[in-house]
């Protein structure tokens, strides 16, 4: 069941990574929606809303889960960047899964969300210096991160949930 739940495997951290590490972790950010985007673009409206594993989310859901995961995500990154290690609210992801706006919202609402969210955190993120990425902000779940490592989460965070759904769609031949 895990591999169906975290097909790229768990969360693991680089604590100090090297510019270049970080540059290939921005790099990633553009192609997100344009691969989500080319992988949804064959799909059925009714295929849609197939759990990507029993008891799972639908990959609509998940695709609602990617932008609204990605909003918070982005002012997570703003706060840290201009307040001393913030506090970051969580949120009830389940219970937002669960929202009519899941439901009712066509995908292309959240696509086209992620991929003007990205452009603006790409020039955010690109004009950062170095100190810059050693900031903190906490979570309650996380404790207290490093914009690095929030960093390489979100990035992990959208191939993780890419590939739950590439791995629906491969396993049922769509």
């Amino acid at each position: 069941m895990d591999d169906l739940r975290y097909p790229i495997g768990q969360f693991e951290p680089i604590p100090n990574p090297t510019s270049e590490q970080r540059k290939g972790y921005i790099n990633q950010i553009p192609d997100i929606s344009k691969n989500l985007t080319n992988m949804l673009n064959r799909l059925k409206p009714e295929q849609l809303q197939v759990p990507f594993r029993p008891g799972g989310w639908t990959i609509q859901q998940i695709v609602h889960h990617m932008a609204d995961n990605d909003m918070n995500a982005y002012l997570r990154f703003k706060r840290a960047l201009t307040e001393d290690d913030p506090l970051s609210d969580s949120y009830r992801e389940d219970l937002w899964a669960e929202l009519n706006d899941y439901k009712n919202v066509p995908i292309e609402t959240s696509l086209t969300l992620l991929e003007a969210l990205h452009s603006r955190f790409l020039i955010l993120l690109n004009g950062l210096n170095p100190e810059e990425f050693i900031r903190k902000l906490r979570t309650k779940v996380l404790g207290s991160i490093t914009v690095d490592i929030a960093l390489q989460r979100f990035v992990w965070h959208n191939r993780h949930h890419t590939a739950q759904i590439k791995s629906l769609v491969d396993k049922s031949g769509w």
